[in-house]
């Protein structure tokens, strides 16, 4: 099992995610900025690896504006070196590496442009992927999207949009159970069809869900996941205190985090903690782990 975290690390002085406003467009901003986010990833590496955190989720911030039609500049060719250095290192120290698109990114969108630009988008987080030589345990996450009125046909069309992506984008993607619209039985049900691995979010599974407990959802998900696929990668969090339902929890719950342990404590499984302090949650969670 490989704890981690999603993005950013508080404890070291750099973020991986620096950005800038479209209207500021420039190429200098742009060698700027992924230059920074390519330095500090792999200080983060680093800080992971010194704190046995081998799970890191890699910010969609890294290469701004990447898959917009402004970006004209050649950032693969230009910065080609510095992802297999940083590849290298992942791939000598057994770290397994995650992305995952923002919100907008909805194969199954009603809307044809808007697939169009997911697709684009979905191309350049592999393309990163794939200029760092990471095998194929190496994941792209997204959700099924929206529903648009009528589940069905919105499931189907998911399926349609992932029959016609590139081989190089179908062997990374993975789909997440949500809170709202598609439950861990229905990208179960979506897997069987295309063939995509499932992530189970436990968090996103305890507000909706059809009465799977923690352990049978992990031996489920299982299932899709093949050998070079490596182990199901999952997310954790769990309810923020007196806030909406489906909000984030700040700190790690260790009462709640220790009982989710002891009840999937028969499957072998990544864990992604989506913990709004980051690192911090996670060497409370590998302590934990580590004194179990």
């Amino acid at each position: 099992m490989k704890i981690g975290y999603p993005c950013i690390n508080r404890s070291i002085g750099c973020t991986a995610n620096s950005t800038f406003r479209l209207a500021n467009y420039s190429e200098t901003n742009l060698l700027e900025k992924v230059s920074n986010n390519l330095d500090c990833l792999i200080k983060i590496l680093k800080y992971n690896l010194d704190n046995n955190l081998l799970f890191f989720r890699i910010s969609s911030d890294l290469i701004p504006f990447a898959s917009h039609q402004i970006c004209k500049f050649n950032w693969q060719d230009y910065f080609k070196e510095r992802f297999r250095e940083i590849g290298d290192f992942i791939i000598e120290n057994e770290i397994r590496i995650s992305m995952h698109p923002d919100q907008f990114v909805l194969i199954n969108s009603n809307k044809e442009d808007v697939i169009k630009r997911s697709i684009e988008d979905l191309k350049w987080h592999c393309k990163v992927l794939d200029l760092m030589r990471l095998n194929k345990t190496a994941k792209v996450q997204i959700h099924v999207g929206g529903v648009y009125g009528d589940k069905n046909s919105a499931i189907e069309k998911f399926i349609d949009s992932y029959t016609k992506l590139p081989h190089f984008i179908k062997k990374r993607l993975v789909i997440e159970n949500d809170d709202k619209s598609y439950s861990l039985k229905d990208c179960l049900s979506v897997s069987k069809k295309t063939g995509a691995p499932v992530v189970f979010d436990s968090f996103h599974h305890s507000c909706l869900n059809n009465g799977e407990s923690a352990s049978e959802a992990i031996k489920l998900v299982k299932n899709t996941w093949k050998k070079q696929d490596g182990i199901p990668m999952t997310d954790y969090s769990s309810q923020a205190p007196n806030e909406r339902a489906g909000k984030h929890a700040p700190h790690i719950d260790i009462e709640n985090f220790s009982k989710y342990i002891r009840e999937t404590r028969e499957s072998d499984f990544d864990i992604m903690l989506e913990i709004k302090d980051k690192e911090k949650s996670a060497l409370k969670a590998i302590a934990l782990i580590k004194n179990s």
